[in-house]
């Protein structure tokens, strides 16, 4: 169902021209899902503007009706929802001259916090509105752009795991640490070859990480990034060295924690991963999806244009 608030001050204007859409993720949690659906249909009713509100239920339509909001022209989508949903608008608005707006409803919204988006949802709605439009990066993997980190190896098979977990009713938190220890149990090491213009490695490894530029290691910015427009790919790898160790270090990796300092780090523009697999599990900003090998990521600069508050004068 579609939510349209409408100005009545003014006279009606194309959709194209004048009224922004606006996309909830209406998959999860439906009830808390309408509770903000109507949140902030006063909000933008306050804000006095034109606003289509829409719940798509899973990613394909989430995409879908991003991409016709840019076949439409509209100058702005405002997405609603955790990393994954915003994942998905960006897929959609990378590359074209529609803007994306961030409404940060998930548990941890990596990518609001490091845009500087307010989290209060009234304060990032007004955002929306009264902020300044930059271009920012965004990376891929074999086609499918990201706009946080992707990674292989142990943190995929947590991630299904927890997602199965909470289909029977867990919560997000209790479900993730339940999988981590059953994910670890029946850990395997992957065998890769990690092929880039500065470093060729082959080993085995517990995981492998790519961030669409830079993670911070010093307190108190740790796991935060100074910039999202420094046009490089972040890529981490751990050796192979046991199940505690892999954990301890892909635990340290899903609440933001300190990665591998140098040689186990570098950066890089272009990536090439390489496994004895023809298909793998790729993590990529908390959504999971079966890849074929070879992974190839890329950095594409400034390629989103998003919107972040307005710099104090």
């Amino acid at each position: 169902m579609d939510t349209f608030v409408s100005r009545e001050s003014e006279p009606p204007a194309s959709p194209a021209a004048e009224t922004y859409l606006c996309i909830l993720n209406g998959a999860a949690h439906s009830g808390k899902a309408q509770a903000a659906r109507a949140r902030l249909a006063a909000i933008f009713a306050g804000l006095n503007r034109d606003v289509r509100i829409v719940m798509p239920t899973d990613g394909e339509e989430i995409v879908r009706q991003a991409r016709e909001a840019v076949r439409e022209s509209r100058r702005m989508v405002i997405a609603g929802g955790g990393d994954g949903t915003i994942n998905a608008v960006a897929n959609a608005l990378a590359g074209t001259q529609t803007t994306l707006a961030v409404l940060p409803l998930g548990t941890l919204n990596h990518f609001a916090k490091d845009l500087g988006v307010p989290l209060a949802l009234e304060d990032a709605a007004a955002n929306a509105f009264s902020g300044e439009v930059r271009s920012v990066d965004v990376a891929e993997v074999n086609g499918c752009v990201f706009l946080n980190n992707s990674s292989i190896g142990l943190y995929p098979r947590i991630v299904r795991e927890r997602e199965a977990l909470q289909r029977k009713g867990e919560s997000k938190w209790a479900a993730l640490a339940q999988a981590a220890l059953a994910s670890v149990r029946r850990s395997r090491a992957v065998r890769v070859r990690l092929l880039s213009a500065e470093r060729h490695v082959a080993m085995k490894t517990a995981f492998v990480f790519v961030a669409n530029n830079m993670y911070e290691l010093a307190v108190p910015q740790l796991g935060a990034r100074k910039t999202l427009e420094g046009g490089t790919l972040w890529a981490c790898y751990l050796p192979h060295a046991g199940r505690f160790r892999a954990i301890a270090a892909t635990l340290r990796a899903l609440f933001r924690g300190a990665k591998p300092a140098a040689p186990l780090a570098f950066t890089t523009q272009e990536l090439c991963i390489e496994t004895q697999r023809a298909r793998v599990r790729v993590a990529f900003d908390g959504e999971v999806r079966d890849m074929e090998t070879p992974l190839r990521y890329r950095t594409r600069p400034r390629d989103l244009r998003v919107v972040v508050p307005r710099a104090a004068s």
